[in-house]
């Protein structure tokens, strides 16, 4: 099964937020890089920053639900 990003930031804490919220709705997500980030300075950036990511097959439902999350703030 291949994992596909749905949201990058730079902040761990908000990539972690997001995954619990696709996981409160059934998606099987997971943080990618959060690790690298915060050890190496810079990698971060140079990564694209940290990822939360969920099954290919999963990735319109997903963004479609943090679509609709972030219109509702």
């Amino acid at each position: 099964m291949k994992l596909v990003t749905v949201f990058s930031t730079f902040n761990p804490a908000e990539a972690h937020v997001v995954r619990s919220r696709l996981e409160a709705s059934g998606f099987r997500a997971e943080v990618k890089n959060e690790l690298a980030s915060l050890s190496i300075e810079g990698y971060s950036m140079a990564t694209g920053g940290i990822e939360v990511q969920v099954p290919e097959d999963q990735l319109e439902d997903a963004r479609e639900l943090l679509d609709t999350s972030s219109n509702e703030n």
